[in-house]
């Protein structure tokens, strides 16, 4: 009989084991949904399953996307640093494309993204192009 339980229990362990190893390395975040008095269920969590390989800030950062994106403090510094010696005061092409307003950037739109690889980076230009 102890060998039976014994035996069960390590089925047991094992399939919980081998159950994690198939899901793909999921984890789950809580999220703060409210529920209401009548979508209340025993069926409904508040989990969701994000892969583990995605990053974090991946996975918040479509919950930013309500906050306001501010050209002067975001953008401005991102172009800075890719841009400066052509699109600033000075360069070459200042005078047609100058990246210092706000302006440039909205006609441009996603025309910009020849230079900018950064999925972070192009994801908070798109914030900004989507809230004009």
């Amino acid at each position: 009989m102890r060998v039976v339980v014994l035996v069960f229990a390590l089925a047991c362990i094992l399939g919980c084991y081998a159950c994690t190893h198939t899901n793909g390395g999921t984890k789950a975040l809580t999220t703060n949904v409210p529920e209401s008095g009548a979508a209340k269920s025993s069926a409904t969590s508040n989990t969701a399953v994000v892969p583990a390989n995605l990053p974090l800030e991946s996975a918040t950062h479509s919950a930013e996307v309500s906050a306001k994106v501010d050209f002067p403090t975001q953008i401005k510094p991102m172009l800075e640093a890719r841009c400066q010696p052509c699109h600033f005061s000075g360069g070459k092409v200042y005078q047609r494309m100058p990246f210092d307003r706000p302006e440039t950037i909205k006609t441009l739109g996603t025309k910009l993204f020849t230079r900018i690889k950064d999925e972070f980076e192009r994801g908070l230009i798109r914030d900004f192009l989507a809230q004009q």
